[in-house]
């Protein structure tokens, strides 16, 4: 059911929006795979908005200094530079998010 419901939505912007298409098409089944871990996991990313925020207000905070683009990959590039900075940090952080090798973490 979940598929054919992906499938619909797929098929209903692929002629007006092709790229969001394709998006929906790579990066959904990707971003349901959370419902596969177990409860208590799943409730701890559940709760990400934090470390969402701050992802978005740093990103905003790059981009809006910018103001305008030459084209798409520049943002990209830019874009992209900022998430590889902010996962360097977090991996090097020692405490972790979520506890893998407990099922009630």
């Amino acid at each position: 059911a979940a598929q054919i419901a992906l499938t619909t939505l797929v098929n209903a912007y692929r002629d007006t929006a092709p790229k969001l298409a394709d998006w929906l098409e790579r990066n959904i089944p990707e971003g349901l795979s959370v419902f596969t871990l177990p409860e208590p996991h799943q409730r701890r990313l559940r709760t990400s908005n934090p470390m969402e925020r701050g992802i978005q207000q740093e990103l905003k905070r790059r981009t809006t200094k910018i103001r305008v683009f030459p084209n798409e990959a520049s943002l990209e590039r830019l874009v992209s530079a900022v998430l590889v900075e902010i996962d360097e940090k977090w991996a090097a952080d020692t405490k972790g998010y979520i506890k893998w090798d407990y099922q009630d973490a």
